[in-house]
């Protein structure tokens, strides 16, 4: 299940990119598949370890590009452990929602992007999110929970001011929002409930047949519905010149 479509950032083999809060790796093993030499990056360390060995599972199984390279490694997004200008490209998918200090995560990951190298940062869409949130406090009053509901405008904010620019917007995964909302209803912690349980499997389903009915529905919900949002970036060749020119001069 991707939020990010890979076309729009021009993904080429050879490209060096890192998947920030890359979880169980969906996006990881999208990039390692198009040939990038991709690093999967997150604070899970049994996760990465998951990730790793199912690096591994693709390189023998064959069939990558040539030169696709892959890893997993475990690290602070507030801390990159890499020196500036380190990758072509940069994915942070459904994270800054969960990061207190979201202004320093993306400076972070603009530090570590090339000059003239592209982003696509994803986190939950304010509409159906605020659903979530007014059903069920439990949804988000967690340790490692979302901290915050983005407006578009708000995010779309936060990355100009760090420097980049936005090449284009988008949506995705409109079938999962009602899943979502009934999960709240019934309880995010209720694995009993009939209705989520059914509605997950016609999910899974969905993910797997790829039948056309619920693919031309969910692109013509996204627009409207879309559980995600979706920005697609570039960092300017002279930014850092930009970033001189806008810094306070000494007194």
């Amino acid at each position: 299940m991707l939020t990010v479509n890979f076309k729009r950032l021009g993904v080429t083999p050879g490209m060096r990119a890192i998947d920030i809060g890359a979880g169980l790796g969906r996006h990881t093993f999208e990039l390692y598949s198009l040939g990038a030499n991709v690093t999967a990056f997150d604070q899970n360390e049994a996760e990465m370890a998951e990730v790793q060995n199912m690096i591994e599972a693709i390189r023998l199984e064959g069939g990558l590009p040539e030169g696709a390279q892959a890893e997993a490694v475990v690290g602070d997004a507030l801390n990159l452990p890499y020196e500036d200008d380190t990758f072509d490209l940069v994915l942070i998918s459904e994270v800054l929602e969960h990061v207190l200090e979201d202004t320093r995560a993306i400076e972070e990951f603009v530090r570590v992007l090339k000059p003239g190298g592209v982003a696509a940062v994803t986190v939950p869409r304010e509409w159906p999110e605020t659903v979530c949130w007014w059903l069920s406090d439990e949804y988000h009053e967690n340790i490692g929970g979302h901290v915050r509901i983005y407006t578009e405008a708000e995010l779309g904010y936060k990355l100009r001011a760090a420097g980049l620019e936005v090449t284009g917007t988008g949506h995705a995964h409109a079938l999962h929002a009602p899943y979502w909302w009934l999960k709240c209803a019934v309880g995010v912690n209720n694995e009993d409930n009939p209705l989520p349980k059914w509605y997950h499997k016609l999910l899974v389903w969905d993910l797997m047949k790829k039948p056309l009915l619920t693919r031309v529905a969910e692109t013509a919900l996204n627009p409207v519905m879309g559980k995600s949002q979706v920005f697609y970036l570039s960092k300017p060749v002279d930014w850092k010149a930009r970033r001189d020119a806008r810094a306070p001069k000494p007194a």
